[in-house]
């Protein structure tokens, strides 16, 4: 077999065993004939030259240190600190990188984001964490904690675990060129940083996607954003116990096992939902009606622990932003609707959960492990906005 058709098949293998697309949607058998289509020529262009990037050490990022020089960019917070972060960066690094990390903005870049691993998505745009050094990543750090939650399980601590995840399954794992590790995860700017003008902020790999868009100084849009984890619900990896999830599927455990027996049956949605509907790839598949219980049948308790189910996923980014999108959804409850699938436990195979609201759209997702060979689920979990997705920047 050839060197480019082995990577070709491995990629294939890998995309069958995680791959969205068998599990989408709901009710009745997967789509087409159950694998995945063959990889353009493309594409197998693409994984090869990736293949040859890709590594299987940790980074460590919750770890690596930031550097001293850091402390150039101020100690308060926000946007004009993590400009000067990004400057530093991009300064320290070879031509060869910086080509790989500053890309023009297109909406269609934004979208190559995946929950599948490195070797089976190779179109995500950006540089290896890996292809970085120790200073360079503690300066991703550092850029990233600039735009993400500071709380432990939110933000960046969240993204670490999620890293920490791929290290386990890189231990573990049967699915060859995969790419499991945190090396693996990429880091890009989509535009270039400034004051003024339209970039991204783009940080993802395996089970993650982070992607903050902003025009003109300010974030325009935070989403999509995706989480998912295996092993679920913890493991123990990089000196720590991790469980990254938990939060959001006991935040929603505790709201749908507080509804009454009249509340759940309007809530029941119909069908099986073995995945999230808006994952990658399907910008389009939020449905126009709504279904479910209507939120403003809940009572004020009720309400507040949607409220809290709904502040870990826009907990994820910094403080300021999150509360300006917490008021918002908050101001649109009474447009707003709760449904779910399956055990209001959220504890087995294809229990599913999902928030609708004029602009919200949040999604989790309970699957059969893909990447471990645990008995057990793991789960998938987007938060989109209807009107900021991709910054409400237009393809």
């Amino acid at each position: 077999m050839s060197h480019r058709l082995e990577l070709a098949c491995a990629a294939a293998l890998a995309a069958l065993l995680v791959s969205p697309v068998l599990a989408q949607g709901h009710d009745g058998p997967p789509p087409g004939d159950g694998g995945p289509p063959p990889m353009s020529e493309e594409d197998q262009a693409l994984s090869e030259a990736l293949q040859a990037r890709m590594g299987d050490t940790s980074t460590l990022m919750e770890t690596v240190p930031i550097p001293e020089d850091a402390g150039e960019c101020g100690d308060a917070p926000g946007y004009d600190r993590m400009l000067c972060l990004i400057d530093l960066l991009k300064a320290d690094v070879s031509e060869d990188i910086l080509e790989k990390l500053q890309l023009d903005y297109s909406r269609t870049e934004a979208e190559y984001w995946s929950n599948l691993p490195a070797g089976a998505f190779p179109k995500r745009p950006g540089v290896l964490l890996g292809e970085l050094n120790t200073r360079q990543r503690g300066l991703v750090k550092a850029i990233m904690m600039e735009a993400t939650g500071s709380k432990t399980d939110e933000g960046w601590d969240e993204m670490v675990q999620t890293l920490n995840a791929d290290d386990y399954i890189d231990t573990v794992s049967t699915d060859y060129k995969a790419g499991y590790s945190s090396y693996n995860t990429k880091f890009a700017f989509l535009g270039t940083p400034g004051p003024t003008g339209v970039w991204e902020l783009y940080y993802g790999g395996h089970h993650m996607a982070f992607a903050n868009t902003y025009v003109d100084g300010q974030l325009a849009g935070a989403t999509p954003s995706f989480r998912g984890v295996e092993p679920f619900p913890y493991f123990e990896m990089n000196g720590r116990v991790n469980q990254p999830l938990t939060q959001e599927r006991d935040a929603f455990a505790t709201l749908l096992s507080s509804l009454s027996d009249d509340q759940k049956a309007v809530a029941q949605l119909e069908g099986t939902y073995r995945d999230i509907l808006a994952g990658p790839q399907a910008d389009d598949a939020i449905p126009d009606s709504f279904e479910g219980l209507p939120v403003s049948e809940l009572d004020d308790d009720q309400t507040a622990l949607l409220l809290t189910a709904i502040r870990t996923y826009v907990g994820d980014i910094a403080q300021a932003d999150a509360e300006a999108y917490m008021e918002k959804y908050g101001a649109e409850l009474s447009g707003t609707y709760l449904g779910y699938s399956g055990t209001p436990q959220l504890s087995a195979e294809d229990d599913y959960v999902r928030v609708h609201g004029p602009s919200l759209w949040i999604e989790f997702s309970l699957q059969s492990n893909k990447s471990t060979e645990k008995v057990g689920n793991h789960p998938h979990s987007v938060w989109r906005d209807l009107n900021d997705d991709y910054g409400g920047q237009q393809k």
